[in-house]
């Protein structure tokens, strides 16, 4: 037994078809019920072939009102019979085809019409999805775009059902994203790498300088007043991770934990061997050179510390609601009239301000590619707000006011 449904020709049901949604035979016809339902003796020519043990496909002929389907309810059962319905209740008949061999003009037939590919996993042979209405004459290539499209974009964890895109039937997608690692953990792990091994370096530790200079101090202020910044910065940012920041994704990929440890831990012992090498000399303006890079990296840090702030007031504890920042009555945050991602750029002018104070090549390095990277960010970043919020200010850019 089937169950039939009246459709009309853009999809919606018919209220006088409605009636005839009942079990029926699988040889029961549309009948002078129908003809009258729809107010018309017109007769349809419909071509009924089966795809599954209860997925049929109504082939057209002459379309005029409505169209017949027979609702699916499973896939891949053999052939079974087809037959022609018109509307004025005569069955015109072409005789019963075997179960397991289609004639060949059903063959025919089928091999010009649209197909249903079903797409397993390599691997496990786990079902992903089926592809309906693949034309016969698509590419590889063709099926792997509709497979990608299918998949649709990834969803957050606060999307609510009713509110996407989708029918009666939601298909969701599993992509599993391997071993994953909390944010907070890696923001420690990436912070308090640097802060040990600069103080390794500082204090001249064994094996390092060698014997001769074990454990002893610089002459230099400038190479004292480079580790207090140092470490503030490095203070800073775990005493944030711990207390200020709030992040809207709870882990990340654990490979990550590696290669940010690499960039930061790496750099760090880059820049500290030289800075406190006993051979290292000061910058070449002296004192006021330095006074004015420490006035900037204070200025720098305070900025940052006040944009993570302004951050974390947009966003509830336990919410990952997201707001257009402005600034407020703190002047470090009036930035935000001009940039998308202050705390980057304050963030770059800190390193920036050390580079100076230190006049050392691995620290400008370190700034470069610090600002390389957090550029892509920030833009990243303006992207999304411009995309998310339609009254987003147009004169802001994503790092650098003005330019970039």
């Amino acid at each position: 037994n089937w169950l039939v449904e009246g459709l009309g020709v853009g999809g919606q049901r018919l209220p006088a078809l409605a009636s005839l949604g009942d079990v029926l035979p699988p040889w029961w016809h549309v009948g002078e019920a129908g003809a009258s339902a729809l107010g018309t003796s017109e007769k349809w020519g419909h071509e009924l072939r089966p795809l599954g043990k209860e997925v049929f496909l109504a082939e057209q002929v002459r379309p005029v009102l409505a169209s017949w389907q027979l609702s699916p309810r499973s896939f891949q059962p053999p052939w079974r019979e087809r037959c022609d319905f018109d509307i004025s209740g005569k069955w015109k008949g072409k005789g019963a085809a075997s179960a397991e061999s289609p004639s060949p003009g059903e063959r025919a037939r089928a091999s010009a019409s649209v197909k249903r590919v079903e797409i397993l996993d390599a691997k496990t042979r786990e079902k992903l999805c089926f592809l309906d209405k693949v034309e016969p004459h698509a590419t590889i290539a063709e099926i792997k775009n509709l497979f990608t499209k299918t998949q649709g974009k990834s969803l957050k964890d606060e999307d609510v059902l009713q509110k996407l895109p989708v029918g009666t039937t939601a298909t969701l997608y599993f992509r599993d994203l391997g071993a994953q690692i909390s944010w907070v953990t890696v923001f420690l792990t990436e912070y308090a790498g640097p802060l040990f091994i600069y103080l390794l370096f500082y204090f001249r530790v064994p094996f390092i300088y060698g014997h001769k200079y074990d454990f002893t101090s610089s002459r230099h202020t400038v190479v004292h007043l480079a580790c207090i910044c140092h470490s503030f910065h490095y203070i800073k940012r775990l005493l944030e991770t711990l207390f200020v920041h709030r992040f809207s994704h709870g882990t990340m990929p654990l490979r990550n934990i590696f290669k940010n440890c690499t960039y930061y831990w790496g750099f760090a012992a880059w820049m500290a061997y030289y800075i406190n090498h006993p051979l290292y000399t000061p910058p070449t303006y002296g004192a006021q050179q330095v006074k004015l890079a420490l006035a900037i990296f204070v200025i720098c840090q305070l900025g940052n510390f006040s944009i993570h702030m302004a951050l974390r007031d947009l966003r509830p504890a336990g919410s990952k609601t997201r707001k257009i920042p402005y600034p407020t009555k703190n002047p470090f945050t009036w930035l935000f009239l001009l940039v998308s991602c202050p705390n980057y750029t304050y963030e770059v002018g800190s390193w920036i301000g050390f580079a100076i104070m230190t006049q050392c090549l691995p620290v400008a390095l370190f700034s470069l590619v610090g600002f390389t990277q957090m550029t892509i960010w920030a833009k990243g970043k303006h992207r999304s707000y411009l995309k998310e919020f339609r009254d987003y200010p147009p004169l802001r850019m994503p790092i650098i006011p003005f330019l970039l």
